[in-house]
């Protein structure tokens, strides 16, 4: 899609915005959660590996790890403290992006932005997802 114009963006969980970034590309939905969905993420994860992030205002960050096509962990809180159990990586990136989470997802999925334009916008390009259920992956 070149435009968005026609599309109510303030219900319509099927338009994502898609940005090419070193390493991959950032999947964004200012107005909602659907790039966190398990189905998208299991999709976007087919060979590689995913870190969705949903910005909730109302309980904070929640975070999924998916990897090549199967959801690992959910409810996670990225930018949050280690948890018991953490690997090492993880106890590191939990201290270096501490209240970061934004760059906390990019650094798990191997991501390397140049800049703010893949999180704040304009994408590159926005796309509609196809029409099924999401919620399974």
């Amino acid at each position: 899609m070149e435009e968005t114009d026609g599309y109510d963006l303030g219900t319509s969980l099927r338009i994502v915005g898609v940005t090419a970034v070193p390493g991959g590309c950032v999947v964004t939905q200012p107005w909602g959660y659907a790039p966190q969905m398990p189905g998208v993420l299991a999709r976007l994860s087919a060979g590689t590996r995913c870190y969705g992030l949903y910005a909730n205002p109302k309980s904070g960050n929640q975070g999924s790890i998916a990897r090549d096509g199967s959801i690992e962990a959910s409810d996670l809180h990225p930018g949050g403290g280690p948890a018991p159990g953490d690997a090492s990586e993880e106890v590191l990136a939990a201290y270096l992006y501490h209240y970061a989470a934004v760059a906390y997802a990019c650094s798990f999925a191997g991501l390397r932005l140049a800049d703010a334009r893949a999180v704040s916008g304009p994408p590159d390009a926005w796309v509609e997802l196809p029409d099924r259920d999401h919620w399974r992956s």
